[in-house]
């Protein structure tokens, strides 16, 4: 079975962010960068797939600057077994033009899986995915939380408001990959090293004319400062006045 997985660089989402000069754009100085966790859980299923058939390939590849090959090394380490970057001096927001870059290069790949995260916190968009299976006509199962392919053919689960969706799908096919699946492994020492020596190709991105920006970013205001009431039960009378007649959400 071969299967790729394309992976994002995001940010580390507990840190105050502070907006760039262009008023557009996050200003990157002093913030860490990692796999995106649902990417992780995207590897890990790869990997477990690749395990339980006993042969195979798994192909991470990632769009982005040259420091998108930390993020490749990571999953190499991991246990995937190459890594493809496509290379820009930035990701876009727009999902369009990602996604046509991923397509180009995973149209000839022949993959069986084509597998990403359900979404990347830096943006929230989640549809890269979706867009590429569009792109490359596959069928595609968004947001799956439990999965068994065996003969040709997948079976998907999905999270819903109170109960669970059940997806058949034929292969090739494109997922994106939910928290619950799984755990993603830690790099191990030796995977750590035997990672600095598998294939990494970098190569530019052909991306696809943009069609959504960002005009402006701005921060949350600061809330307000607390108040202290009172203590105890003697307290609560006041607070259910202020609830009411300030607050009012009473």
């Amino acid at each position: 079975m071969k299967i790729a997985v394309c992976v994002k660089r995001v940010p580390d989402m507990d840190v105050r962010f502070r907006i760039a000069g262009d008023g557009a754009s996050l200003d990157e100085t002093g913030i860490k960068f990692d796999l995106n966790d649902f990417d992780a859980w995207a590897v890990e299923a790869a990997l477990q797939l690749k395990e339980k058939a006993g042969d195979g390939e798994v192909v991470v590849i990632s769009l982005g600057p040259t420091q998108a090959q930390e993020t490749i090394r990571k999953t190499l380490s991991m246990g995937a077994d190459r890594g493809i970057h496509l290379q820009t001096d930035r990701i876009p927001f727009d999902g369009f033009a990602i996604a046509t870059a991923l397509a180009a290069e995973l149209r000839d790949g022949g993959y069986d899986l084509i597998l990403f995260g359900k979404l990347s916190p830096d943006s929230s968009n989640g549809i890269t995915g979706p867009m590429v299976a569009e792109l490359l006509d596959l069928p595609c199962v968004t947001a799956v939380s439990g999965l068994e392919v065996s003969n040709g053919r997948g079976t998907a689960k999905r999270e819903l408001e109170g109960a669970q969706e059940m997806m058949e799908f034929p292969l090739p096919a494109v997922l994106t990959i939910d928290e619950g699946l799984n755990k993603a492994r830690y790099p191990s020492l030796k995977g750590i090293m035997a990672a600095k020596k598998k294939p990494l190709e970098s190569k530019p991105a052909s991306l696809g004319d943009p069609k959504v920006k960002i005009e402006k970013l701005e921060l949350p205001p600061d809330r307000a400062g607390g108040r202290i009431v009172g203590e105890g039960a003697a307290a609560v009378p006041e607070l259910i006045r202020l609830l009411q007649t300030e607050a009012k959400v009473l």
